[in-house]
């Protein structure tokens, strides 16, 4: 068993951060980000939202030491962004994957696990469990070229897995994704935070953040909006929702009489109901369970082996 060294109290930090685009003679042109203070924690899914302009990709690109902020500090597993050690533990999926569209999936992968200098049977053994992972094992000889978004998506994630990231920055994972890939990356994310791996997610998909997310920061204009758990920024302070299974309409107008008479406020009722995520789930699964096909051909298969706890490194 590995020995587990003490966690650091923040994966990433950023303190009082501001970049400033200028002109080309120096002028400040755009502001992108403001004075920004924000903290990832070691094993959380932390939500990076905002509107298109926020500053959410500046704010990636300085935590991955593409951009330098005008002011302020950064520090990413304990070091500076631009230091090469610091960056050989991130995994980085960007918004768009720009492949080499006559390199199979497998061609693919074996070309970026190479930039890590990994030895050939290491090579081989995490590009056979990653394929098998995102769904793709069928696939490994196609070119990449002729993939779907939605399949492009999946080898993109593979490759920012490879070198078992401490932090892996997912920037919109399930853009062009159905919804049981989506369905599956979600699974994913979640079961990479389990195994202590730091995720910082980027997603106008809200859906899929309230679902993953430990806790999100909003930004608008270059600055911090809100921050905080999910649970927490989604509640409504003052109010109760009580769920009673299987009352008759007669024992429910007793209820809420019953209630109104010592509150002196008439509940609300309503009937609980799935999500549409869930019910399309659950019809399509019991769709592929009563075929003869097998409805799993595309599926994932849950987490590589080889990716570790970040307190095994």
């Amino acid at each position: 068993m590995a020995n587990k060294k003490a966690e650091p109290e923040t994966i990433a930090q950023l303190r009082g951060v501001s970049k400033v685009f200028r002109d080309f003679w120096q002028r400040p042109k755009v502001t992108a980000v403001q004075d920004l203070t924000l903290s990832i924690r070691p094993g959380e899914v932390f939500g990076l939202l905002g509107p298109n302009g926020s500053g959410k990709s500046t704010t990636i690109k300085m935590l991955l030491g593409l951009l330098h902020p005008t002011s302020g500090s950064i520090t990413v597993l304990g070091k500076s962004p631009n230091h090469t050690a610091s960056k050989s533990r991130i995994g980085y999926l960007p918004e768009e994957s720009h492949l080499y569209q006559y390199l199979s999936a497998r061609e693919t992968l074996d070309f970026y696990a190479r930039l890590f200098a990994m030895d050939s049977r290491t090579r081989h053994q995490r590009i056979k469990e990653l394929l098998d992972m995102v769904g793709l094992s069928q696939s490994a000889q196609r070119p990449v070229g002729e993939f779907s978004k939605g399949m492009a998506r999946r080898i993109g994630l593979a490759q920012a897995l490879l070198n078992d990231p401490d932090l892996i920055v997912l920037d919109e994972p399930t853009s062009g994704l159905d919804p049981l890939g989506t369905r599956q990356v979600k699974d994913l994310i979640l079961a990479l935070s389990k195994r202590g791996k730091t995720v910082l997610l980027c997603s106008h998909l809200l859906a899929d953040v309230e679902d993953v997310c430990d806790r999100i920061a909003i930004l608008y204009r270059g600055r911090l909006r809100a921050e905080g758990k999910v649970q927490d920024l989604l509640q409504t302070p003052g109010s109760i929702r009580i769920t009673l299974p299987n009352q008759t309409d007669v024992r429910t107008e007793e209820l809420t009489t019953l209630i109104a008479n010592h509150t002196g406020i008439q509940p609300e009722v309503d009937h609980p109901s799935l999500r549409l995520e869930e019910f399309f789930l659950h019809t399509i699964r019991k769709a592929g369970s009563d075929d003869s096909e097998d409805p799993n051909d595309n599926d994932s298969r849950g987490v590589a082996n080889y990716l570790s706890s970040s307190t095994d490194h």
